[in-house]
């Protein structure tokens, strides 16, 4: 292996670590909410926590892709765990719900550093032939670090929520110290003199549709994440070990699912062609989850339960990375930071409206099938909003931006 090899792969290795560190973040709060529950919170406030750190990313995304656009990977990286680990230690120590929200908020806010630079990292030291496989990597990072939410957060929460919180500061803080330590922006080509500035890539319907198309397969990913764990406890009667025990364990059939969707675009040379085929068994297995779901009790069998469970759980996941490699191959190396920031802002804002939303409709009534239900409508929608194969190779031509693979 050569050096600029070694490099790539380090780099890789550390953007992989950001994104557990700060999805462990982002999506843990799930398993806490027998803890909160127990402090005497409703499912509705529970949700509002959750939506605070998705309000934080959802503000500050396109900001961190700018910077990271115009100061670099590392720096962006960097500063904004630091921010996210001093955020979490202060929702640690916090002593009313409100003080936990806005911290929560802060802590939103610097872990979205990760999502806009990391992604700059893949695109800037991968070529076009590994890009969909080193990105599914780096994606793997979200369901890897929802796994070890899910491992570790009910067991810390023993000891009371902010033991929790202290443990994911940790985290954030030992990932900010490595990339200090291990990272360099790639190498950026320089535009010649008196040239224009790029022009904007949102000038291809590509990039909108793409953007939309991850916006609606947000629904069901985060339905599913969101209330999993209550369904298998409150609903299906498992244990609060034994449902923290599953969900992790199926986090890594996620990961695996987005290598594979990675490799699989980059064999086919195509990113949306397989983002298509993958919202359909996204809207299939929400489907399936709805379904069993809406059995009575003394149906509701353990293997079912568990089968239906995984199977959404992994499905749902597997279309961010091809969806995040097509946002930065279709945006060039000027424009990443922002698209992928943009990205991100669609997919959070959806997450944010999603999750106390579903919470409305499960204590309404309605109850847990009507939230997996409306997961399967928005995947159905967004089978017919990513574009076509032969759109998203004219316009990445028409950048030219068309690399072998």
């Amino acid at each position: 292996m050569t050096g600029g090899d070694t490099a790539r792969w380090r780099h890789l290795g550390v953007s992989l670590v950001g994104l557990v560190a700060a999805c462990a973040v982002q999506n843990g709060l799930p398993f806490l909410t027998v803890a909160f529950r127990a402090q005497g919170l409703s499912l509705a406030a529970i949700g509002l926590l959750v939506s605070a750190l998705t309000a934080g990313l959802v503000l500050t995304l396109v900001a961190w892709g700018a910077a990271a656009d115009r100061y670099g990977e590392r720096l962006v990286l960097s500063a904004g765990l630091g921010v996210a680990a001093a955020a979490l230690t202060g929702a640690a120590l916090a002593g009313t719900p409100v003080a936990t929200g806005l911290w929560l908020l802060l802590a939103g806010a610097g872990s979205a550093s990760v999502h806009a630079a990391s992604g700059r990292l893949v695109l800037g030291w991968f070529p076009a032939r590994q890009r969909g496989l080193a990105m599914g990597i780096r994606q793997a990072g979200q369901p890897i670090g929802v796994g070890v939410a899910a491992l570790a957060l009910p067991r810390l929460a023993d000891e009371g929520v902010g033991a929790a919180f202290a443990a994911l500061a940790a985290g954030c803080a030992v990932t900010a110290v490595l990339v200090g330590l291990l990272v360099r922006d790639p190498a950026r080509p320089a535009p010649a003199a008196g040239a224009p500035p790029v022009a904007s890539p949102y000038r291809s319907p590509v990039l909108w549709r793409v953007h939309a198309a991850s916006t609606l397969l947000v629904v069901p990913q985060f339905v599913v994440a969101a209330f999993s764990f209550d369904f298998l406890v409150r609903a299906a009667g498992w244990s609060v070990g034994a449902a923290g025990t599953l969900l992790a364990i199926t986090q890594l059939g996620g990961a695996a699912a987005r290598l594979g969707a990675g490799a699989w675009s980059d064999h086919v040379g195509s990113r949306v062609g397989p983002l298509r085929l993958i919202a359909v068994a996204v809207a299939a297995a929400a489907g399936t989850l709805a379904a069993v779901a809406g059995l009575t009790p003394d149906v509701l069998g353990t293997a079912l339960v568990a089968v239906a469970v995984v199977l959404a759980t992994i499905v749902t996941v597997s279309p961010n990375g091809i969806a995040f490699t097509s946002v930065a191959e279709q945006a060039g190396s000027a424009w990443a930071g922002r698209a992928l920031g943009a990205h991100n802002t669609a997919q959070n804002l959806s997450a944010a409206l999603t999750v106390p939303l579903a919470a409305l409709l499960v204590e309404s009534g309605a109850g847990y099938p009507a939230a997996f239900a409306a997961g399967t409508v928005a995947a159905a929608l967004a089978v017919g909003v990513v574009p076509g194969r032969a759109v998203e190779t004219a316009s990445l031509r028409a950048a030219g931006r068309v690399a072998s693979r």
